[in-house]
């Protein structure tokens, strides 16, 4: 079985809308595209080099668009993601000029590919995508970068639909600029009891 694996770049109050660049996501009006940007230190340089190790890659279209219009281009800084298969969760999009590139177009795609054989799934962006993981619980790894400011608008992590899950952190670090980056894995059923008792 494949892990999947949730990487985002969030905000204090969830927001993972457009962390790289202005003209990234502007969707539903959102104006503060490329947050991330003052945030950058060597630790945090760091922890993106780690991950962006090759991987295979599981993406929501509107995500799968602005990566297909970068990253073939871009290819020298990190080759592994013009080499990774890129899965894409699309109802509208069948095929792409991009090399190793297949869509899925239903949930049961992803819960098939998640049994099959193959190093871990990575999930960049793709809100939508995330959200449907999370209420399918397909999610077994959140690796978060939470930045030290809020937006109070735009597109979050978690918006609606999650199910109940526990996740335990089993690594975090603080970086210089106030970025807390905490990697949570599935640790099974929320429980309940009394406070206190």
């Amino acid at each position: 079985m494949r892990k999947i694996i949730v990487l985002s770049m969030i905000s204090l109050d969830g927001v993972m809308q457009a962390p790289g660049g202005p003209r990234e996501d502007q969707s539903g009006g959102f104006k503060f595209g490329g947050w991330t940007a003052p945030y950058g230190d060597e630790t945090y340089g760091k922890a993106v080099s780690e991950e962006l190790k090759p991987a295979d890659y599981l993406l929501g279209r509107k995500t799968f668009e602005i990566w297909e219009g970068y990253w073939p281009k871009h290819g020298e800084f990190w080759p592994g993601i013009n080499e990774g298969t890129k899965y894409v969760l699309s109802r509208t999009r069948k095929k792409s000029g991009w090399k190793n590139t297949v869509f899925l177009n239903k949930v049961a795609a992803i819960k098939k590919l998640k049994q099959s054989k193959g190093g871990v799934i990575q999930v960049w962006g793709s809100s939508q995508l995330v959200r449907l993981l999370l209420k399918n619980d397909l999610v077994d790894e959140l690796r978060l970068k939470i930045h030290p400011l809020t937006l109070g608008k735009g597109k979050k992590l978690f918006d609606r639909g999650a199910i109940p899950a526990a996740f335990k952190l089993v690594d975090s670090l603080a970086t210089s600029t106030g970025v807390i980056l905490a990697n949570y894995q599935r640790a099974g059923k929320v429980r309940t009891g009394t406070v206190g008792a």
